[in-house]
């Protein structure tokens, strides 16, 4: 019973369908389900919410404390912060980091807690270094992954493309496939790293051209540096701070 909450977070399974297949009542998968409810509390990773209503289904939502989020992320922060991950021209290396499920799963579950209640009913991000980290966002939250690319291709179908500057000043075309977003829809937008927010910022037009509404925007570094962004509502799990001396420093966000 446990595997199958857990395998499909926010899904909500039939008590019905489980009553079934292990041949007991509905009263005995009740209480198992209090009992996996009460695990789940325990390891600090979140709630089964059973819907007592007709459907009759329980779901286990992602919801670390934030005990849990900060230990994990702490491990995260120290492997960063690791000086030989800063590149000529101040740069900071992290792609094995967000393309490694041991990390990144963790990463997409604190994200995913930080915006449980948003009713997000699709994310959002753009290739390439993005995609891993929001795929998991989209599992804990049992929503699919839209995917904006720089490049139109052909197996992606017609495609809705808009242009947005960029912090250097040049102007970049981003595209969405109209088969990945639908009007109305309700978007939680993600991206891997934020110094401007241009990218961002772009995505946003990607959504308003859709008509769909942006409930929220989480990012895994947030430069501090500028900080007038283009975006001014988003929530970072990393701030990636610079010292006079030229050493990274990164602070966990709260």
């Amino acid at each position: 019973m446990a595997a199958r909450l857990l395998l499909f977070p926010a899904k909500q399974v039939s008590l019905t369908q489980m009553a079934n297949a292990f041949q007991v009542s509905k009263t005995v998968i009740s209480d198992d389900v209090s009992i996996i409810d009460s695990a789940l509390s325990q390891e600090e990773l979140g709630r089964v919410i059973v819907d007592r209503g007709r459907s009759g289904g329980a779901s286990f939502v992602p919801a670390l404390t934030a005990g849990l989020r900060r230990k994990w992320l702490e491990a995260v922060a120290e492997l960063i912060s690791q000086e030989e991950r800063v590149l000529p021209g101040g740069l900071l290396y992290y792609s094995d980091i967000l393309f490694d499920p041991n990390y990144a799963l963790p990463l997409g579950l604190a994200l995913a807690s930080d915006f449980a209640s948003a009713g997000a009913d699709v994310v959002m991000t753009s290739e390439v270094k993005g995609i891993p980290l929001a795929l998991y966002v989209a599992q804990a939250l049992g929503t699919p992954l839209a995917v904006c690319r720089f490049r139109n291709r052909a197996s992606d179908g017609a495609a809705v493309g808009v242009h947005f500057p960029t912090l250097s000043g040049d102007v970049r075309t981003m595209y969405m496939g109209t088969r990945q977003l639908r009007k109305g829809a309700k978007v939680l937008v993600i991206d891997d790293f934020m110094r401007g927010g241009s990218t961002v910022a772009g995505m946003l037009l990607v959504a308003r051209e859709f008509e769909a509404d942006v409930v929220g925007t989480g990012v895994f570094i947030a430069a501090a540096e500028p900080a007038k962004k283009a975006v001014d509502d988003y929530r970072a799990l990393f701030q990636l701070q610079r010292e006079p001396d030229g050493r990274v420093r990164i602070v966990i966000i709260d």
